[in-house]
């Protein structure tokens, strides 16, 4: 068993423990890319302060929401007002470029490997950024997806243009009742395909992207794999974190890096097979494009 205790966090000066990583990412012939939602946070798509401001400050005024995330929790009394935050909030995290170029400049450092991204971030911002889809694995849904809410059926579909017109059409923090979506099965309301709960829908193409991840890693059981996780932290860490210590551990060829500042973590267990590094991920990802 591994210690959730911060048993070995950095305490040399950045730069040694990126060099580390440098050369383990150079060095590996296959790299899984672990990524939560301080990745995202790193590229601009904070969840609170200003950006939050300038796109809810009505909401902020009438509701007292603080940020988008609490704000996706908020028992609105009608379904138009709820449609109207989560239209904008799908709008801007899902339909928008990101403000920084962090997942181009992560896609150029992986390009010439054989790569496979991990995430629960639900943004869609690798595959914006050009990373290949067939090597995305989106484990807890898309903001670009509608489900049945009963669910009656194993099925997602697009809401873009549902979206787009919800946020343009809405009045006084209200979209026209007409715009609420349903299920085009059994007519019941329809509900973003986030995994809040057990009624959350894994489809078709989640099954198949979980397949590709599984025989990902069976290709390169045993071979100098680079676990790499960014921005992960303890909300979820039944999905990256343990399981690449628990792979790194079994394969003496691999490597474990967590980039995480203020939470960056390896068991002691790893040894010499990991390293923690308490850096932003704008900066380590900068220095590893020098």
């Amino acid at each position: 068993m591994f210690s959730r205790i911060r048993t070995r966090t950095s305490t040399a000066p950045c730069s040694n423990q990126i060099a580390e990583l440098k050369a383990a990412l150079d060095g590996a012939d296959a790299v899984v890319i672990g990524a939560g939602a301080g990745l995202s946070a790193a590229a601009g798509f904070d969840y609170a302060g200003a950006r939050f401001e300038a796109h809810f400050a009505d909401f902020r005024t009438k509701y007292g929401l603080q940020d988008m995330y609490s704000g996706g929790f908020y028992p609105f009394a009608t379904p138009e007002e709820q449609w109207a935050f989560w239209s904008r909030l799908i709008l801007l995290n899902r339909y928008q470029p990101a403000a920084s170029p962090l997942y181009q400049a992560l896609l150029k450092l992986v390009a010439d490997k054989d790569y496979f991204v991990l995430t629960t971030n639900v943004d869609h911002c690798f595959q914006k950024a050009g990373f290949d889809k067939n090597r995305l694995f989106y484990t807890q849904g898309d903001y670009g997806l509608f489900q049945c809410s009963v669910p009656c059926c194993q099925e997602t579909w697009d809401n873009e243009d549902t979206v787009r017109r919800m946020a343009a059409e809405q009045r006084d923090m209200r979209v026209p009742t007409g715009l609420i979506p349903r299920c085009p099965h059994c007519g019941a309301p329809a509900v973003m395909n986030l995994r809040c709960d057990d009624d959350f829908v894994q489809d078709p193409g989640w099954h198949a992207a979980a397949q590709r991840y599984a025989d990902f890693l069976a290709r390169h059981n045993g071979g100098r794999v680079l676990y790499w996780e960014l921005g992960v932290g303890y909300n979820t860490p039944g999905i990256i974190k343990y399981p690449f210590w628990r792979l790194t551990q079994v394969n003496s060829n691999a490597f474990y890096a967590c980039v995480n500042q203020g939470e960056a973590v390896v068991p002691p267990q790893l040894g010499t097979q990991a390293v923690a590094i308490d850096c932003g991920i704008t900066q380590v990802l900068q220095a590893l494009s020098a």
